[in-house]
């Protein structure tokens, strides 16, 4: 299957650069079956669900992954985006894997300074790897030995909410909470589980009123969500493994509507490739525990859980848009996808949202 299979057009002005007020985005549903659209919005999502149903979310949480410095000792500036959660190292410092921008003259040894109100952050490069990446140790200048927690802390102070490249914008301090879905609670991610954000407590909570039962499971998104296509057929490409977690009482209600033939509608491509992935791993079983969801999902992927997905509308030529056509269909996906265009809704991460049945 050739990846240009999964191009289409799609006019700049339609990337939302804004997110709209939670609980108000467009809705477009697609129901597989007919393969009829219908419009309306994520407050009325309830229409569309019956008593029974089961809402999995990815409860991961954003952490500040995108650090502004400068090199030392020359000043030049760097921008360095952290590729995941950083761990401790052996001298109580934090490492992890970064993209830093420019990075010709970073080579291992190098350094850069992140300095704001609460203190300054060091990173120093170990390791200089494949497409910009490098491996960084992370340290407090003023306190080289402080312990991982105040390392920890200083990021989060010191780094900006890491929206995608497509939001042609600085962020600002309301994308701290925005860039956030309500169910957010297990830090690690460094991009949003975008469909969660257009959900209210409110809406929720109708949901529940009406029968629709909720559960949350946990994948941490990194930035392989982004990554491009970078070969002509879609089996070619390999997708970034992503950790996530699955706790017993998910599991359990989980394993319960399946055995009741009940729907499991997944909240994200996130929820869905740690739920699928699972059940890979546990012949059709969603068990309790953790590991790295490695399953890239295209079309002619036999779904084991998933009854229905709540999704973005995705950027051309992507794994998540090859995901969600292998749920609805390619066809039936891009004339959806058209129709979207020609109906003016707004796209990616903070744009409108979609409900496949």
């Amino acid at each position: 299957m050739r990846v240009d299979e999964f191009d289409f057009e799609l006019p700049d002005e339609l990337i939302a650069q804004q997110a709209a007020p939670r609980g108000t985005s467009r809705l477009l549903v697609l129901h597989r079956d007919s393969g009829e659209l219908e419009h309306a919005s994520i407050a009325e999502i309830g229409r569309f669900l019956r008593p029974g149903d089961l809402l999995v979310v990815n409860d991961t949480r954003v952490f500040a992954a995108r650090l502004l410095g400068h090199r030392v000792p020359s000043g030049g500036a760097v921008e360095c985006l952290l590729l995941s959660l950083p761990s401790p190292a052996v001298d109580g410092a934090l490492e992890c894997d970064a993209l830093m921008h420019p990075g010709q003259k970073l080579k291992p040894g190098g350094r850069v300074r992140f300095e704001g109100e609460a203190g300054i952050l060091v990173a120093e490069v170990l390791e200089q790897k494949f497409f910009g990446r490098r491996r960084i140790r992370l340290f407090v200048e003023e306190d080289p030995s402080a312990p991982p927690s105040v390392v920890d802390a200083l990021i989060e102070s010191l780094g900006h909410m890491p929206l995608p490249p497509y939001i042609k914008r600085p962020d600002v301090a309301a994308d701290r909470e925005r860039y956030q879905t309500m169910f957010a609670a297990q830090r690690g991610s460094v991009a949003a589980p975008t469909a969660g954000l257009h959900f209210t407590p409110a809406i929720v909570s109708a949901l529940g009123d009406q029968g629709v039962g909720q559960v949350a499971i946990t994948l941490h998104v990194g930035y392989g969500t982004f990554k491009p296509v970078r070969v002509e057929t879609v089996e070619e490409h390999t997708v970034d493994p992503e950790f996530y977690e699955i706790g017993e009482a998910a599991a359990a209600a989980i394993a319960s509507a399946q055995a009741e033939g009940r729907r499991i509608i997944a909240v994200g491509t996130t929820t869905t490739r740690a739920l699928e992935d699972a059940a890979r791993r546990g012949g059709g079983t969603v068990a309790a525990g953790h590991a790295l969801a490695d399953t890239f999902i295209y079309p002619g992927f036999e779904f084991r859980v998933i009854g229905g997905l709540v999704t973005n509308f995705h950027v051309p030529r992507s794994s998540l848009l090859m995901l969600t056509a292998a749920f609805a269909g390619r066809e039936r996906l891009l004339e959806a996808y058209r129709t979207a265009v020609r109906e003016r809704y707004r796209f990616y991460s903070y744009g409108d949202a979609m409900l496949i049945d």
